[in-house]
């Protein structure tokens, strides 16, 4: 197989009689660990400064859910948190929702597929903090509607701390999210982010001052959210919308409409703003509306 290429294996296209009872999910799953195991075995040959490494976090580990529990206890102990309650932690919330797993697989797969710079899966389940502060972030949002709250802060917390992406527990995060770079992320309590949204650095879903209740940023499925975009109170961001890069915005923002500047106003107008075919949170096409909006040459 070229270098790069993700192909299902045909045990997985022509499923066998050993995985009838297994789900597509699961088969999506365990295709992914696999191909995670052979990336980590590859790059051990040719690094033998990280073989240590590498068979600790994944080589080791029977399953995504384990090394996924392992790697974050580690990033985010502390010398009062310790490693090994975070990884029990984790590994009991993984393992007891399938969801939570099908949605680290999604996430593993935008971040494959959308970024450019991921060379492999191994390489975002291990050094993607974006990829990784989401999963923390799901496991401290299940502790939340558990109302084991304080745990769920703790977490959140620690999260903030080490991947620079402050992500309320309370918020309600899809599947399928790429927070490409990450830094400097913010999601407030009652956001909702919805599936296959592509969120880049120093985004903020924010409230519009004190006002408590519902007062954070709808995104739906399939947006795109540039570089420093602010997005202020319970508005909504409709379906395959794109927000541009250091926009404010302070409005609800249409389906499948581009939405840029500060204040943030519609490519095309209001009354009739123009409409995009694709899903942006997937194509991460950032720029295709410059020509409709601006004549900006240099």
């Amino acid at each position: 197989m070229p270098a790069g290429e993700l192909r299902y294996p045909s045990s997985i296209s022509c499923p066998q009689i050993s995985q009838a009872t297994e789900t597509p999910m699961e088969e999506d799953e365990a295709w992914v660990w696999a191909q995670i195991k052979a990336e980590a075995r590859r790059d051990a040959e040719l690094e033998p400064a990280l073989a240590s490494y590498l068979y600790s976090t994944i080589l080791s580990h029977s399953s995504l859910e384990r090394s996924l529990a392992f790697h974050l206890g580690n990033k985010l102990c502390s010398s009062t948190l310790l490693s090994t309650l975070l990884y029990d932690l984790y590994l009991n919330t993984f393992s007891s929702d399938p969801s939570l797993r099908a949605a680290a697989v999604a996430d593993l797969r935008a971040a494959r597929v959308r970024d450019p710079a991921c060379v492999s899966f191994s390489h975002c389940l291990l050094n993607y903090k974006g990829f990784l502060a989401c999963q923390a972030h799901r496991v401290a949002h299940k502790l939340w509607t558990q109302s084991r709250r304080p745990l769920a802060l703790a977490l959140h917390s620690r999260i903030s701390d080490v991947f620079a992406v402050d992500i309320h527990p309370a918020a309600k995060i899809g599947k399928g999210i790429l927070l490409d770079h990450a830094t400097g992320v913010v999601i407030g309590e009652t956001a909702v982010v919805g599936n296959n949204v592509s969120i880049l650095h120093h985004v903020t879903l924010g409230g519009t001052g004190k006002a408590c209740g519902d007062r954070h940023p709808k995104i739906g499925d399939g947006v795109l959210i540039g570089a420093g975009a602010t997005i202020l109170g319970n508005v909504k961001i409709g379906e395959g919308a794109k927000i541009g890069a250091g926009s404010v915005v302070l409005i609800d923002v249409p389906p499948r409409t581009t939405a840029v500047g500060n204040p943030a106003r519609l490519v095309g107008g209001k009354e009739k703003p123009s409409r995009h075919e694709e899903c942006p949170g997937e194509s991460m096409d950032h720029t295709s509306f410059i020509s409709e909006w601006s004549d900006y040459i240099i």
